[in-house]
């Protein structure tokens, strides 16, 4: 369960006797921190931070918080613990012993999910270097570096395991991850949504809450692996990925509320009064919408085409199951289920019966909208408490799609098909324009007094580690 701090790199997986992977792992380290100088937070390596580093693998009490500067901080590598007598839950080996080692004719498909799982961690650190410099308060700036620091630890999780179980060419790819960059354009990130830029706050609580929100279900299904050492890594990122996605929620949240807050206090009766609106100095319902719109399309391209043979095969071979895969009542191999899938048919969308097997991208992604729904149920309360008849709502999924059964078409929010020139005069009703993005850029000044928040959000309610109101997450050095 604990951790051995002893060696450079901690971990709960006993390096000090696995000299071949220690030395890889120390060879890569170099690398990763020459990485992390240039791509990670810009401007606050020196900052002492109110981190919590894990110090245990037990849910119950596995972190400790204190002050550290980030480059200082302890990435380590750490796994559940192991099940005993675990079983392979799914596929064409169901009920035989989990694998300990890589089985051969699985390398390349295990291989190609943890690079890809790997190359989306410093995705998002790189995506986000930029954000320190007009954080809306101290709070919500050592929530960044905590997210961003989580991420390398899960870079340093896949590159274990490409390291331990993939040899050279593990290496090969570890040393890959450190060379790609979010939105270059000769060696850019593997996934589409990983390139695009996050120029405001209200980007990053949206990155949180929808792009995060896929990585947990991608790390639910690969939890399930019949590869043992893959499952126990992705169940303890896990536990730090909560922490990600609360961001996001909570982060929308207090910007919804301050927005309400404002307009009540300004006697504004329409939400929909763009400019009205934004005069406050806050941002204004439909603004919230467009970039809800963007990050929620986005994030469903990361899961693949809707009918999948891939996905099939990884089910298949044990590799990857589907979200909460031992709590479903099934016979876990799909033998002659059928999965509902949204298709475009004759130019109408319907939902067509397809062998489950091969449906699983869409069924993860199904239930990826239903547990984004829960986060939209809070944010529209607050909305409705303010006493304001509007509803954040998750646009249909033919909308603003690059991958999959609706990429060549358009789509309003509410799924209606609409020719090139509808979409290219109406598109900025949807979707952020640069005249949206230069407002809220406006309203992006730094605030680093303990206890203060920028006028377009509301103080948080409650702080992390239970610290009171003023409390100093980020000494900022002057």
């Amino acid at each position: 369960m604990n951790v051995d701090y002893s060696t450079k790199i901690p971990n709960n997986v006993n390096l000090s006797e696995d000299r071949q992977v220690l030395k890889a792992l120390e060879g890569w380290h170099p690398g990763y921190m020459d990485w992390w100088g240039d791509m990670g937070p810009e401007g606050f390596q020196q900052s002492l931070v109110y981190l919590r580093t894990a110090y245990s693998v037990d849910p119950r009490g596995w972190a400790k918080f204190d002050y550290v500067k980030m480059p200082e901080y302890r990435w380590g590598i750490l796994l559940a613990p192991q099940e005993e007598n675990r079983v392979i839950p799914f596929g064409e080996n169901y009920g035989k012993p989990a694998w300990q080692e890589v089985p051969g004719e699985h390398r390349a498909t295990l291989r190609r999910l943890i690079v890809i799982q790997g190359d989306t961690e410093p995705a998002s650190v790189e995506q986000q270097r930029h954000l320190g410099k007009t954080a809306p308060s101290l709070y919500d700036l050592r929530n960044l570096f905590q997210v961003n620091v989580e991420e390398g630890r899960h870079l340093w999780a896949m590159v274990y395991l490409l390291q331990k179980y993939f040899g050279r060419d593990g290496r090969e790819e570890a040393d890959d991850l450190l060379r790609r960059r979010s939105g270059d354009a000769d060696s850019p990130r593997m996934l589409g949504a990983f390139n695009e830029a996050t120029p405001d706050w209200l980007s990053f609580f949206m990155f949180t809450y929808f792009t995060d929100r896929d990585g947990k279900m991608q790390l639910h299904s690969l939890a399930q692996s019949g590869f043992d050492p893959l499952s126990r890594t992705c169940r303890f990122m896990l536990t730090e990925e909560a922490h990600h996605m609360f961001v996001g929620e909570t982060g929308i949240s207090r910007v919804v509320q301050r927005t309400c807050e404002a307009m009540r206090a300004a006697g504004i009766a329409d939400p929909t009064d763009v400019a009205k609106v934004r005069a406050l100095g806050v941002i204004d319902l439909p603004t919230i919408q467009k970039k809800l719109n963007l990050h929620y399309s986005l994030s469903l391209d990361l899961f693949g085409s809707e009918v999948s043979t891939n996905a099939a095969n990884a089910f298949n071979a044990g590799i990857k199951g589907r979200y909460k895969e031992t709590q479903i009542d099934d016979d876990h191999q799909l033998k002659n289920a059928t999965y509902p899938v949204l298709k475009l048919v004759d130019g109408v969308i319907k939902r067509v019966d397809e062998p489950a097997l091969t449906a699983l991208n869409m069924r993860l992604r199904d239930d990826y909208t239903q547990d984004c729904v829960k986060g939209m149920l809070r944010w529209n309360k607050v909305i409705s408490t303010a006493g304001y008849q509007y509803k954040l709502t998750l646009p249909n999924v033919a909308f603003h799609r690059q991958i999959g059964e609706f990429k060549d078409v358009h789509a309003t929010p509410d799924g209606v098909l609409i020719d090139d020139a509808t979409w290219n005069q109406r598109k900025g009703e949807w979707l952020p324009s640069s005249q949206d993005g230069d407002f809220i850029a406006s309203l992006m000044k730094p605030v680093t007094e303990a206890g203060q928040y920028a006028s377009w959000i509301s103080p948080p309610k409650v702080g992390i580690d239970n610290k009171p109101g003023d409390f100093e997450y980020v000494k900022i050095e002057t």
